[in-house]
């Protein structure tokens, strides 16, 4: 009698593996197709390459470098570049709750809410923006700099005065030496160096792990968010690496519903700049004017505003699981010691 090498356990066994095999086969082949679609979708994974990022965020009219980054690092959280010497650009764009204040209307000098009723974007991925504010009239990071720093409800100070308060701590001398060649100190160089440090707060996220080819990198769920938030067309406005930072008519098809809270219409054209939707769960309130808490309102409200579709509650909540895909890994930014004022600092002036 011939003897039979195989058990009926192994049997299974190997058919249980065959299957479990098919089914990797049938994942990675659904990742892939899933990731070609994304890709065709307009979304742009950032570079997991420090180089490559390095390259890319780099300004050929302001040129990175670690002099330029130390000084930009503490002019960035130096409160004494406004008026009152009390507001610092972290205060509306905090490193440490998302690159913004959480509040619907910036507050700045004189406890002065913004006059339009407009919300502080985050800063982390700002630099991947196609333009600067909400209505888009900066064109880079450098020129966005400077204009908060002068604004009345803002930071309230004059050029003038910026450099003088800078110029006067010797510490701030030599790092602009360093940063730009020379010890010439000037408002547009001030600026500058913010807008350099700016530019290397930079948040990557499992989405671009998955882009990358990565497809454990999202679960199952983001996945088929990710299908979702590309099926119903939003990704039409929020791609590129950003996932947003084009200027678009708002409203473009239905009425916004809080369109009263505040007097923004956007630029000439009726365009709004494109929020990031990187790290968006960490970035509420919504939109332009501050009015949404509540994200499933906000991807609700974009449906019908935007796309002129009813998204059902399933689909809301699948593309609010997609969002949870972009919380991105923060630069690591210890808070700088400041130089120390001298007898030649202008004083504070609070009114």
């Amino acid at each position: 009698m011939k003897r039979n090498f195989f058990s009926w356990s192994t049997l299974v066994a190997v058919a249980l593996f065959t299957t479990h095999v098919n089914m990797n086969a049938d994942a990675t082949k659904s990742a892939e197709d899933l990731v070609k679609k994304a890709k065709e979708a307009g979304l742009v994974a950032i570079p997991d390459d420090t180089q490559a990022v390095e390259k890319l965020v780099d300004n050929p009219k302001n040129p990175i470098n670690k002099a330029k980054l130390d000084l930009g690092l503490k002019l960035y959280f130096e409160p004494r570049l406004s008026k009152s010497a009390l507001i610092s650009c972290n205060t509306c764009h905090n490193l440490a709750t998302g690159g913004v204040d959480g509040v619907s209307a910036a507050i700045g000098h004189k406890w002065t809410a913004n006059p339009h009723h407009l919300n502080s974007p985050t800063v982390y991925n700002a630099v991947f923006a196609k333009r600067q504010f909400w209505d888009g009239r900066a064109p880079d990071l450098e020129a966005q700099a400077q204009g908060p720093l002068q604004a009345a409800p803002e930071m309230a100070i004059s050029k003038e005065m910026a450099v003088k308060r800078i110029a006067s701590m010797p510490e701030y001398v030599e790092m602009f030496k360093a940063a730009f060649g020379d010890e010439k100190i000037t408002f547009k160089r001030i600026a500058d160096a913010i807008g350099a440090f700016e530019r290397t707060l930079v948040t990557p996220a499992p989405l671009d792990k998955f882009l990358q080819g990565d497809e454990k990198a999202l679960t199952s769920a983001q996945k088929e968010g990710l299908k979702v938030f590309i099926d119903k067309g939003c990704a039409s406005c929020h791609n590129g690496i950003a996932l947003g930072g084009s200027m678009q008519k708002f409203p473009a098809v239905k009425p916004y519903k809080y369109a009263d809270i505040g007097d923004f219409k956007g630029d000439k054209e009726g365009r709004v700049k494109v929020p990031t939707l990187r790290n968006i769960l960490e970035t509420a309130p919504y939109y332009h004017n501050g009015a949404v808490w509540d994200i499933k309102e906000a991807v609700k409200i974009m449906g019908e505003t935007q796309l002129g579709v009813e998204l059902t509650k399933d689909e809301i909540s699948s593309i609010v699981t997609f969002f949870t895909a972009l919380k991105g890994r923060k630069p690591v930014v210890v808070y700088p010691v400041l130089p120390a004022s001298t007898a030649k600092t202008p004083k504070p002036d609070a009114n």
